[in-house]
Protein backbone atom coordinates (compact mmCIF):
# COMPACT_ATOMS: atom_id res chain seq x y z
CA UNK A 1 0.00 0.00 0.00
CA UNK A 2 1.33 3.44 -0.89
CA UNK A 3 1.70 6.29 1.60
CA UNK A 4 -1.62 7.80 0.49
CA UNK A 5 -3.46 4.53 1.17
CA UNK A 6 -3.95 3.58 -2.47
CA UNK A 7 -3.37 0.01 -3.61
CA UNK A 8 -2.57 -1.90 -6.75
CA UNK A 9 -5.71 -4.00 -7.03
CA UNK A 10 -6.80 -6.75 -9.40
CA UNK A 11 -10.49 -7.59 -9.77
CA UNK A 12 -11.66 -10.88 -11.27
CA UNK A 13 -15.13 -10.75 -12.81
CA UNK A 14 -14.54 -7.03 -13.31
CA UNK A 15 -17.17 -6.63 -16.03
CA UNK A 16 -19.98 -8.20 -14.02
CA UNK A 17 -22.62 -6.35 -12.02
CA UNK A 18 -20.60 -6.06 -8.80
CA UNK A 19 -17.27 -5.90 -10.63
CA UNK A 20 -18.21 -2.74 -12.51
CA UNK A 21 -19.26 -1.02 -9.29
CA UNK A 22 -16.15 -2.22 -7.46
CA UNK A 23 -13.70 -1.06 -10.12
CA UNK A 24 -15.44 2.34 -10.19
CA UNK A 25 -15.16 2.62 -6.39
CA UNK A 26 -11.49 1.58 -6.38
CA UNK A 27 -10.79 4.18 -9.06
CA UNK A 28 -12.50 6.82 -6.91
CA UNK A 29 -10.29 5.80 -3.98
CA UNK A 30 -7.18 6.33 -6.06
CA UNK A 31 -6.26 2.67 -6.49
CA UNK A 32 -4.36 1.34 -9.48
CA UNK A 33 -6.93 -1.12 -10.82
CA UNK A 34 -6.37 -4.11 -13.10
CA UNK A 35 -9.76 -5.27 -14.39
CA UNK A 36 -9.76 -8.95 -15.39
CA UNK A 37 -12.67 -10.72 -17.05
CA UNK A 38 -13.11 -13.55 -19.53
CA UNK A 39 -13.54 -10.97 -22.26
CA UNK A 40 -10.09 -9.50 -21.64
CA UNK A 41 -8.21 -12.07 -19.58
CA UNK A 42 -7.86 -15.71 -18.59
CA UNK A 43 -10.66 -18.03 -17.57
CA UNK A 44 -10.40 -18.69 -13.82
CA UNK A 45 -10.60 -22.40 -14.60
CA UNK A 46 -7.22 -22.15 -16.38
CA UNK A 47 -4.65 -22.06 -13.56
CA UNK A 48 -1.52 -21.49 -15.63
CA UNK A 49 -3.01 -18.63 -17.63
CA UNK A 50 -4.42 -17.09 -14.47
CA UNK A 51 -1.08 -17.33 -12.66
CA UNK A 52 0.71 -15.73 -15.61
CA UNK A 53 -1.80 -12.87 -15.53
CA UNK A 54 -1.30 -12.33 -11.79
CA UNK A 55 2.50 -12.45 -12.03
CA UNK A 56 2.50 -9.94 -14.87
CA UNK A 57 0.05 -7.61 -13.07
CA UNK A 58 1.80 -7.72 -9.66
CA UNK A 59 -1.26 -6.69 -7.60
CA UNK A 60 -1.11 -6.13 -3.85
CA UNK A 61 -4.76 -7.13 -3.44
CA UNK A 62 -6.94 -9.48 -5.47
CA UNK A 63 -10.71 -9.10 -5.25
CA UNK A 64 -12.13 -12.41 -6.46
CA UNK A 65 -15.66 -11.84 -7.82
CA UNK A 66 -15.66 -14.09 -10.89
CA UNK A 67 -17.84 -17.19 -10.99
CA UNK A 68 -21.28 -18.55 -11.77
CA UNK A 69 -23.81 -16.46 -9.82
CA UNK A 70 -27.12 -17.77 -11.18
CA UNK A 71 -28.80 -20.05 -8.60
CA UNK A 72 -31.42 -21.28 -11.09
CA UNK A 73 -28.75 -22.14 -13.66
CA UNK A 74 -26.84 -24.14 -11.05
CA UNK A 75 -29.65 -26.71 -10.97
CA UNK A 76 -29.29 -27.22 -14.72
CA UNK A 77 -25.49 -27.15 -14.81
CA UNK A 78 -24.16 -28.20 -11.39
CA UNK A 79 -20.78 -29.42 -12.63
CA UNK A 80 -20.03 -26.20 -14.46
CA UNK A 81 -21.11 -24.29 -11.36
CA UNK A 82 -18.63 -26.22 -9.20
CA UNK A 83 -15.89 -25.74 -11.76
CA UNK A 84 -16.41 -21.98 -11.90
CA UNK A 85 -16.99 -21.35 -8.20
CA UNK A 86 -14.96 -23.97 -6.36
CA UNK A 87 -12.19 -24.89 -8.78
CA UNK A 88 -12.02 -21.27 -9.93
CA UNK A 89 -11.45 -20.08 -6.34
CA UNK A 90 -8.79 -22.76 -5.82
CA UNK A 91 -6.99 -21.48 -8.93
CA UNK A 92 -7.23 -17.83 -7.89
CA UNK A 93 -5.65 -18.64 -4.53
CA UNK A 94 -2.80 -20.63 -6.06
CA UNK A 95 -2.20 -17.95 -8.69
CA UNK A 96 -2.09 -15.35 -5.91
CA UNK A 97 0.52 -17.38 -4.03
CA UNK A 98 2.67 -17.69 -7.16
CA UNK A 99 2.43 -13.92 -7.69
CA UNK A 100 3.08 -13.17 -3.99
CA UNK A 101 -0.17 -11.22 -3.65
CA UNK A 102 -0.43 -9.64 -0.22
CA UNK A 103 -4.17 -10.22 0.34
CA UNK A 104 -7.10 -11.94 -1.37
CA UNK A 105 -10.71 -10.88 -0.80
CA UNK A 106 -12.80 -13.89 -1.81
CA UNK A 107 -16.55 -13.39 -2.14
CA UNK A 108 -18.87 -16.30 -1.43
CA UNK A 109 -22.56 -16.00 -0.60
CA UNK A 110 -25.05 -16.01 2.27
CA UNK A 111 -26.75 -18.89 0.44
CA UNK A 112 -24.17 -21.14 2.14
CA UNK A 113 -26.25 -20.84 5.34
CA UNK A 114 -29.10 -22.66 3.61
CA UNK A 115 -32.53 -23.27 5.03
CA UNK A 116 -32.86 -21.71 8.47
CA UNK A 117 -35.67 -21.28 10.97
CA UNK A 118 -36.73 -17.88 12.34
CA UNK A 119 -35.21 -18.64 15.74
CA UNK A 120 -31.77 -18.98 14.09
CA UNK A 121 -31.85 -15.40 12.81
CA UNK A 122 -29.94 -13.20 12.44
CA UNK A 123 -27.21 -15.35 10.94
CA UNK A 124 -23.70 -14.80 12.25
CA UNK A 125 -20.43 -16.06 10.82
CA UNK A 126 -20.65 -18.94 13.32
CA UNK A 127 -23.99 -20.17 11.95
CA UNK A 128 -23.81 -23.67 10.39
CA UNK A 129 -23.46 -24.06 6.63
CA UNK A 130 -26.35 -26.05 5.13
CA UNK A 131 -26.33 -25.30 1.39
CA UNK A 132 -29.52 -26.31 -0.41
CA UNK A 133 -28.71 -25.54 -4.07
CA UNK A 134 -25.74 -26.57 -6.21
CA UNK A 135 -24.76 -22.89 -6.31
CA UNK A 136 -24.76 -22.65 -2.52
CA UNK A 137 -22.79 -25.87 -2.17
CA UNK A 138 -20.18 -24.65 -4.66
CA UNK A 139 -19.80 -21.46 -2.64
CA UNK A 140 -19.58 -23.36 0.65
CA UNK A 141 -16.82 -25.49 -0.86
CA UNK A 142 -15.04 -22.34 -2.05
CA UNK A 143 -15.33 -20.95 1.48
CA UNK A 144 -13.53 -24.01 2.84
CA UNK A 145 -10.88 -23.81 0.11
CA UNK A 146 -10.15 -20.25 1.30
CA UNK A 147 -9.99 -21.31 4.95
CA UNK A 148 -7.57 -24.12 4.09
CA UNK A 149 -5.36 -21.70 2.14
CA UNK A 150 -5.10 -19.52 5.22
CA UNK A 151 -4.57 -22.32 7.72
CA UNK A 152 -2.44 -24.56 5.52
CA UNK A 153 -0.38 -22.08 3.52
CA UNK A 154 -0.53 -19.07 5.82
CA UNK A 155 -2.11 -17.12 2.97
CA UNK A 156 -3.78 -13.79 3.79
CA UNK A 157 -7.33 -14.54 2.63
CA UNK A 158 -10.52 -12.84 3.76
CA UNK A 159 -13.82 -14.56 3.05
CA UNK A 160 -16.92 -12.46 2.42
CA UNK A 161 -20.39 -13.96 2.77
CA UNK A 162 -22.36 -11.40 0.87
CA UNK A 163 -26.11 -11.36 1.33
CA UNK A 164 -28.36 -10.23 -1.52
CA UNK A 165 -27.33 -6.99 -3.17
CA UNK A 166 -29.01 -4.97 -5.85
CA UNK A 167 -28.74 -1.67 -7.65
CA UNK A 168 -28.31 -0.02 -11.03
CA UNK A 169 -26.87 -2.30 -13.67
CA UNK A 170 -28.16 -5.54 -12.18
CA UNK A 171 -28.87 -8.36 -14.62
CA UNK A 172 -32.42 -9.44 -15.36
CA UNK A 173 -31.38 -12.95 -14.28
CA UNK A 174 -32.10 -11.76 -10.74
CA UNK A 175 -35.42 -10.80 -9.17
CA UNK A 176 -35.12 -7.01 -8.98
CA UNK A 177 -33.55 -6.63 -12.42
CA UNK A 178 -36.00 -9.06 -14.00
CA UNK A 179 -39.09 -7.43 -12.51
CA UNK A 180 -37.86 -3.92 -13.33
CA UNK A 181 -37.35 -4.96 -16.93
CA UNK A 182 -40.79 -6.58 -17.18
CA UNK A 183 -42.48 -3.52 -15.67
CA UNK A 184 -40.74 -1.07 -17.99
CA UNK A 185 -41.51 -3.21 -21.05
CA UNK A 186 -45.12 -3.72 -19.96
CA UNK A 187 -45.68 0.02 -19.52
CA UNK A 188 -44.19 0.75 -22.93
CA UNK A 189 -46.33 -1.91 -24.65
CA UNK A 190 -49.46 -1.00 -22.73
CA UNK A 191 -49.66 -4.44 -21.07
CA UNK A 192 -51.53 -4.73 -17.80
CA UNK A 193 -49.77 -7.75 -16.27
CA UNK A 194 -46.33 -9.31 -15.85
CA UNK A 195 -45.25 -12.86 -14.91
CA UNK A 196 -43.58 -13.47 -11.55
CA UNK A 197 -42.31 -16.40 -9.49
CA UNK A 198 -42.67 -17.03 -5.75
CA UNK A 199 -42.47 -13.71 -3.91
CA UNK A 200 -42.76 -15.06 -0.37
CA UNK A 201 -39.03 -15.68 0.38
CA UNK A 202 -37.47 -12.94 2.48
CA UNK A 203 -33.94 -11.70 1.84
CA UNK A 204 -31.46 -9.26 3.37
CA UNK A 205 -30.81 -6.65 0.64
CA UNK A 206 -27.94 -4.15 0.50
CA UNK A 207 -27.19 -1.62 -2.22
CA UNK A 208 -24.29 -2.82 -4.36
CA UNK A 209 -22.56 0.54 -3.87
CA UNK A 210 -22.53 -0.06 -0.11
CA UNK A 211 -21.32 -3.62 -0.72
CA UNK A 212 -18.26 -2.57 -2.71
CA UNK A 213 -17.36 -0.04 -0.01
CA UNK A 214 -17.34 -2.96 2.40
CA UNK A 215 -15.01 -4.94 0.14
CA UNK A 216 -12.38 -2.23 0.01
CA UNK A 217 -12.62 -1.59 3.75
CA UNK A 218 -11.97 -5.29 4.29
CA UNK A 219 -8.94 -5.06 2.03
CA UNK A 220 -7.49 -2.29 4.21
CA UNK A 221 -8.84 -3.11 7.69
CA UNK A 222 -10.07 -6.71 7.67
CA UNK A 223 -8.33 -9.43 9.68
CA UNK A 224 -6.46 -12.14 7.80
CA UNK A 225 -8.23 -15.50 7.79
CA UNK A 226 -11.54 -14.05 8.97
CA UNK A 227 -14.97 -14.43 7.40
CA UNK A 228 -17.40 -11.51 7.27
CA UNK A 229 -21.10 -11.15 6.60
CA UNK A 230 -21.92 -8.15 4.42
CA UNK A 231 -25.59 -7.37 4.95
CA UNK A 232 -28.13 -4.82 6.11
CA UNK A 233 -29.60 -6.82 8.99
CA UNK A 234 -33.15 -6.36 7.62
CA UNK A 235 -35.10 -9.00 5.69
CA UNK A 236 -37.57 -7.97 3.00
CA UNK A 237 -39.97 -10.21 1.05
CA UNK A 238 -39.91 -10.49 -2.70
CA UNK A 239 -43.42 -9.06 -2.63
CA UNK A 240 -42.24 -5.91 -0.83
CA UNK A 241 -39.41 -5.51 -3.32
CA UNK A 242 -41.77 -5.86 -6.29
CA UNK A 243 -44.30 -3.50 -4.70
CA UNK A 244 -41.54 -0.89 -4.47
CA UNK A 245 -40.81 -1.28 -8.18
CA UNK A 246 -44.50 -1.25 -9.13
CA UNK A 247 -44.92 2.07 -7.32
CA UNK A 248 -42.42 3.56 -9.78
CA UNK A 249 -44.37 2.37 -12.84
CA UNK A 250 -47.04 5.06 -12.66
CA UNK A 251 -49.76 2.67 -13.82
CA UNK A 252 -51.48 -0.41 -12.31
CA UNK A 253 -49.89 -3.75 -13.27
CA UNK A 254 -51.18 -7.17 -12.24
CA UNK A 255 -48.77 -9.89 -11.08
CA UNK A 256 -49.41 -13.33 -12.62
CA UNK A 257 -47.69 -16.40 -11.16
CA UNK A 258 -45.59 -18.29 -13.74
CA UNK A 259 -44.65 -21.79 -12.45
CA UNK A 260 -41.57 -21.83 -14.71
CA UNK A 261 -40.12 -18.97 -12.65
CA UNK A 262 -40.39 -20.90 -9.36
CA UNK A 263 -37.12 -22.50 -8.18
CA UNK A 264 -37.00 -26.22 -7.26
CA UNK A 265 -35.88 -25.27 -3.74
CA UNK A 266 -35.84 -21.77 -2.28
CA UNK A 267 -34.78 -20.53 1.13
CA UNK A 268 -37.73 -19.09 3.12
CA UNK A 269 -35.72 -16.35 4.84
CA UNK A 270 -32.18 -15.03 5.20
CA UNK A 271 -31.13 -12.18 7.48
CA UNK A 272 -27.60 -11.50 8.57
CA UNK A 273 -25.68 -9.94 11.43
CA UNK A 274 -22.99 -7.49 10.31
CA UNK A 275 -21.53 -6.89 13.78
CA UNK A 276 -18.10 -8.29 12.91
CA UNK A 277 -17.44 -6.12 9.84
CA UNK A 278 -18.81 -3.11 11.68
CA UNK A 279 -16.46 -3.73 14.61
CA UNK A 280 -13.38 -4.36 12.45
CA UNK A 281 -13.86 -1.71 9.75
CA UNK A 282 -16.60 0.71 10.83
CA UNK A 283 -18.68 -0.16 7.74
CA UNK A 284 -22.41 0.54 7.71
CA UNK A 285 -24.81 0.49 4.74
CA UNK A 286 -26.07 4.01 4.08
CA UNK A 287 -28.26 3.82 0.95
CA UNK A 288 -31.96 3.13 1.73
CA UNK A 289 -33.80 0.42 -0.21
CA UNK A 290 -36.25 2.93 -1.71
CA UNK A 291 -33.38 4.91 -3.19
CA UNK A 292 -31.78 1.74 -4.55
CA UNK A 293 -35.00 0.72 -6.29
CA UNK A 294 -35.43 4.18 -7.82
CA UNK A 295 -31.89 4.06 -9.22
CA UNK A 296 -32.31 0.49 -10.47
CA UNK A 297 -35.61 1.32 -12.18
CA UNK A 298 -34.26 4.48 -13.81
CA UNK A 299 -31.18 2.59 -14.99
CA UNK A 300 -33.35 -0.15 -16.52
CA UNK A 301 -35.30 2.51 -18.44
CA UNK A 302 -32.04 3.94 -19.78
CA UNK A 303 -30.71 0.49 -20.70
CA UNK A 304 -33.86 -0.36 -22.63
CA UNK A 305 -33.37 2.95 -24.46
CA UNK A 306 -29.94 1.69 -25.50
CA UNK A 307 -27.83 3.63 -22.97
CA UNK A 308 -24.67 2.03 -21.49
CA UNK A 309 -25.03 -0.08 -18.37
CA UNK A 310 -24.26 1.45 -14.95
CA UNK A 311 -22.11 2.48 -13.28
Amino acid sequence: MSEDGSQRSLVTGAHGFVGRHLTAHLDEMGDDVIAVDRSNGPDIRDLDALAECFVDARPEVVYHLAGQADVAASWREPRETYRANTEGTLNVLEAARRAEVTRVIATTSADVYGIVTPDELPLTEQSPLRPASPYAASKAAADMVCLQAHLGYGQDVIRVRAFNHLGPGQSDRFLAGAVARRIVEAVRRGDTSIPIGDLTPRRDFTDVRDVVRAYRLLATRGHAGEVYNVCSGIDVSGQELVDGLLALAGTPIELVLDPSLVRPVDLPVLRGDASRIRAHTGWEPVIPLAGTLEDLFADMQRRLDGAPEAP
